[in-house]
């Protein structure tokens, strides 16, 4: 059995991992809140999460599209970014992917208990490096986000110091006539 094949029979099982690792961030009231609530309007925070981890973990299993991936982890980031999480808190559930493949799969650190045949040991590296190179791609994401985000910061201060001139120069033009 090929290691793609095992992913996506076990694939609901890995998300629903992923997702509680990357809760266990977020206050206790407010991750039971992410976890249950399953409307997107009433919980887009978690939607996001859980639609963009889907679309990552499928693009991942099958051998990556970058603009699907970037998409998808937009989708996350974005979120997280605005969020109280320094970019290492922000971009931790990129390896928690990681851990919830091994725990689903229930291979240990020291090595494989139920992935016997060393051919998937070498596609559960590959795999893994693939993950690796997706922090990279979040940390790009990131970096996108956080510097819109900052210029939109920018944006508003500039016109709340414009508005507070203004009122300036209309008492002026007044005094003038």
């Amino acid at each position: 059995m090929k290691l793609t094949t095992l992913l996506e029979q076990k694939k609901e099982h890995i998300l629903k991992r992923w997702f509680s690792l990357i809760l266990e961030a977020y206050p206790p009231d407010v991750a039971i809140f992410l976890k249950h609530e399953k409307d997107r309007f009433t919980n887009p925070v978690g939607y996001a999460i859980s639609t963009g981890t889907e679309a990552l973990l499928d693009e991942v299993i099958h051998g990556a599209k970058s603009d699907r991936i970037i998409s998808a982890l937009d989708s996350v980031i974005r979120i997280r970014a605005v969020q109280d999480f320094t970019p290492s808190q922000a971009l931790a559930f990129v390896f928690l992917l990681k851990k919830a493949v091994r725990e689903e799969l229930k291979i240990k650190d020291s090595g494989f208990t139920s992935l016997d045949p060393p051919e998937l040991y070498e596609e559960l590296l590959q795999f893994e490096t693939r993950i690796d190179g997706l922090a990279s791609l979040a940390f790009d994401v990131y970096v996108k986000c956080r510097d819109d985000i900052n210029r939109i910061k920018v944006g508003e201060a500039n016109t709340e110091r414009a508005m507070a001139r203004q009122p300036m120069r209309i008492m002026r033009s007044k005094e003038e006539e």
